[in-house]
């Protein structure tokens, strides 16, 4: 069975004894978030957090059942990896946008694919206890994207050197980690499953903003073959191209001949993507950014593998096991 790298015990690491651990907070309550739009936010929790907010078995306990080692982190600046207010304002987002994109999209259909949702436990809504309980675990995350990546992959480069090589499995904006963390310690990083990573290549889609990922698919700076100049035209450092999809959808990938990604085309990638989720229509261009640049990666559908109804949370959602099961047969093959 392949494993996740073991921490070697020292003095300083006492060894643990098993345990059982649930998911629940207490306390807190929905507060106006102070914008005067009517939003909310919850505060006051305390929390107790591993599995899913209905109470089933999450990935990282399944894959402890497996027999792998797992590390689950807290970005820098956010949750129990505490803030300082020299690297800038942080934001929130609120109940009711957590609604819309993720929990509860079929009732909104901000996208077409959003109508295939119905993996999420629960009405999705505020009121309901899943989605309180979900909802309560959410933190505040640094609106400066280039400075959370910058942070992110400084603590990533430490982790590895400690823990050696590993397996990286990342999810959304987590995804960008999962590529700088790569491109610093390429032969620390056995493979990457990237779960609907920030997207798509030179845009960003909650935070409307015209100089996102200027690397393609981060905000900081990649190690491209040949190193790029900040030629573009918008002032990035690489030259795109605009592309229309057959759904109208129109996307960007680098110009021809592509910078090539030299740190990353001998990692194996796995790219997921939920049948519901708003990435259904994006995260093919991620995929083709990804092979422009050369690296080996493989786009896994989950409705392709008859598994249906998935949202962007889907580590959360009602066959979650379903889902952890796939992606660790593909982990299996590759290490």
């Amino acid at each position: 069975m392949p494993s996740f790298p073991t921490l070697t015990r020292s003095a300083y690491e006492p060894a643990e004894s098993p345990s059982q651990r649930s998911y629940f907070y207490v306390g807190g309550k929905y507060t106006d978030d102070g914008k005067g739009d009517g939003q909310h936010i919850f505060t006051d929790q305390i929390y107790n957090f591993l599995n899913t907010p209905d109470g089933r078995k999450g990935w990282a306990s399944w894959l402890l059942d497996q027999g792998y080692v797992v590390y689950l982190l807290d970005q820098s600046c956010r949750g129990r990896s505490s803030y300082h207010h020299s690297h800038g304002p942080t934001v929130t987002y609120t109940a009711e946008l957590a609604e819309k994109r993720w929990t509860a999209c079929r009732d909104f259909l901000l996208w077409p694919e959003a109508a295939l949702h119905t993996q999420w436990p629960g009405t999705g809504r505020m009121g309901d206890p899943i989605f309180d309980a979900y909802y309560a675990s959410t933190v505040p995350s640094l609106t400066n994207y280039a400075a959370e990546q910058t942070l992110m992959q400084a603590a990533g480069v430490s982790l590895l050197d400690r823990i050696g090589p590993a397996i990286l499995i990342t999810h959304s904006q987590g995804g960008t980690h999962g590529w700088l963390w790569a491109d610093a310690r390429p032969n620390l990083v056995k493979a990457i499953v990237a779960i609907e990573p920030s997207g798509p290549p030179f845009q960003s889609t909650i935070v409307k903003d015209a100089a996102a990922k200027q690397y393609g698919i981060t905000d900081i700076a990649l190690s491209y073959d040949p190193p790029p100049d900040p030629v573009d035209e918008q002032g990035r450092p690489l030259q795109s191209k605009e592309h229309i999809a057959a759904n109208g959808v129109i996307y960007l990938l680098q110009q021809e001949p592509p910078w090539r990604l030299k740190n990353l085309i001998d990692i194996p990638v796995l790219l997921e993507t939920g049948e519901a989720s708003s990435h259904a229509s994006y995260d093919l261009f991620t995929v083709q950014y990804l092979r422009q640049a050369g690296v080996k990666v493989e786009h896994l559908k989950l409705a392709d593998k008859d598994i249906h109804g998935n949202g962007h949370l889907q580590f959360l959602e009602l066959n979650n096991l379903d889902i952890i099961q796939l992606l660790e047969k593909w982990i299996a093959l590759i290490t």
